[in-house]
């Protein structure tokens, strides 16, 4: 009897196996886990703070929370507000940081990065560090010194928090891609930024900018331009201006980017909720065309 169980076992595995190794739903359940079409499932959608930098972190966290956003990148120098003295930074005192922690907690919202800061020594970085862990922050947005990148990637490692350079336009350091990814050579830790808004004031495709840091984009800054290749050129809702935003979201999927979308808007200063609202619908509506 032992033996004929045993056989009997044995067949109905292999069959088992046979049937799942012929099922067209088995194979598509593989087949999916190799898709990319889940990459879009983990990305964020948040708000850069300096878009509410006329307004203390207070409000305009109030503001953030009004368009439906969960996460944001804060930018240090921002007045806290409310009851809190000092402004977003290091130097919160300990009061503060219990405060905006109550605060955030309060509406559900994660700080997710900060910047973008350009401390001038490994002390000045420490203490950005600290308050990126202290919050849990994914990555600082920054635009480091050139002699400082090993220290800055070795720091980031020891932290295990990301810093992602940042693409002002011309004629700053990093306004080409090409020096961004010069910054990323032997520090896994350091990548990019991508402001897609800044590259097209720069004249630069941001989609060619993008395949050319592949691997390396740790966050976008997304933003958009009325005009290309002008470096002053005037902020607009993103999905009115000059950038293909189909193209460079599908750039991103591809590359299985998963970071954060910060919506960075330099416009309509006052009353630019509604635009935001608007970014974000616009943001979903066209991820979920993606294919």
């Amino acid at each position: 009897m032992k033996k004929q169980a045993g056989f009997f076992v044995l067949f109905m595995s292999v069959g088992l196996l046979f049937t799942q190794c012929n099922n067209p739903s088995s194979q598509q359940s593989a087949e999916a886990k190799n898709d990319s079409s889940d990459v879009t499932a983990n990305w964020k959608i948040g708000v850069q703070m300096w878009t509410f930098n006329h307004f203390p972190f207070v409000t305009a966290l109030d503001k953030v929370d009004s368009t439906g956003a969960k996460f944001i990148e804060a930018f240090p120098g921002q007045k806290l507000g409310g009851d809190m003295k000092g402004d977003f930074g290091p130097d919160m005192t300990a009061e503060d940081r219990a405060k905006l922690k109550e605060t955030l907690k309060a509406k559900g919202i994660s700080i997710v990065a900060m910047g973008v800061i350009e401390p001038k020594d490994l002390a000045e970085w420490k203490k950005y560090m600290d308050l990126a862990k202290e919050f849990g922050l994914s990555y600082i947005t920054a635009e480091p010194i050139k002699s400082q990148w090993g220290m800055v990637d070795s720091l980031a490692g020891v932290y295990g928090i990301k810093v992602a350079i940042h693409d002002h336009p011309k004629p700053a350091v990093y306004w080409s891609p090409d020096s961004v990814l010069a910054a990323t050579v032997g520090h896994p830790n350091i990548g990019s930024c991508a402001d897609v808004g800044h590259w097209a004031r720069n004249g630069l495709n941001p989609v060619d900018c993008l395949k050319e840091l592949e691997g390396h984009v740790f966050g976008v800054h997304l933003k958009d331009v009325k005009v290309f290749g002008q470096v002053d050129a005037p902020d607009t809702a993103v999905g009115y201006g000059v950038n293909n935003f189909p193209a460079i979201f599908a750039e991103l999927k591809r590359q299985h980017f998963n970071g954060m979308f910060s919506i960075e808007q330099e416009s309509n200063w006052d009353n630019s909720v509604g635009d935001v609202r608007h970014t974000i619908q616009y943001f979903h509506d066209q991820v979920a065309k993606l294919q």
